[in-house]
């Protein structure tokens, strides 16, 4: 019976490691999230600024468009939250290739649901300024979140510590741009 047991364990666990494997291996392809959008729609010094309201640092970038314009996923994925967050406002969530995390807040309008997968380029919503973006010119604030930190990351910046769990996007969305030209 312990044998039965210990073979039991030994399988779920090779099988969750084989499923955290396949999460990256699954090749990212990455779009400029805002339609329309280019290296003049974004600061390139906004990730990581500081100060930055209650957050203190800016873990994203803020890419400025009109409201109304279209947000599309950056990276296929599984949408794992769609809805109402505090300072993000309408937000979604969606889990992408290597178990990263891609936040999209202060959305207008969404036009997606939780629980559904997407692919790079379909329309997840729209740009407005819902949540501590209200009464600011609208945009897409978009970060990137790592589900398995990457220590040699952090440094001795103010939350230096916070840069092993995020992903700087602005290199992304500058190498989506050339790839769009």
């Amino acid at each position: 019976m312990k044998l039965l047991l210990k073979k039991k364990r030994f399988l779920l666990s090779l099988f969750l490691l084989l499923i955290l494997a396949a999460g990256f291996c699954i090749p990212a392809r990455y779009e400029m999230p805002v339609r329309g959008a280019d290296s003049k729609s974004y600061s390139d010094q906004s990730f990581w600024f500081y100060p930055w309201g209650k957050s203190i640092t800016h873990k994203g970038v803020d890419i400025f468009a009109k409201k109304g314009t279209d947000v599309v996923a950056a990276s296929s994925g599984l949408v794992i939250f769609s809805g109402q967050k505090e300072r993000g406002g309408n937000a979604v969530v969606i889990l992408g290739p290597g178990w990263k995390f891609h936040y999209y807040a202060h959305l207008d309008q969404i036009h997606t649901r939780s629980l559904r997968f997407v692919s790079h380029g379909e329309r997840i919503g729209t740009v407005g300024n819902t949540g501590n973006a209200a009464g600011k010119p609208p945009h897409l604030h978009y970060s990137i979140a790592r589900m398995i930190p990457l220590p040699w990351k952090a440094d001795d910046s103010r939350q230096g510590w916070k840069k092993m769990f995020y992903e700087n996007p602005i290199p992304r969305l500058a190498q989506s741009e050339k790839g769009a030209e």
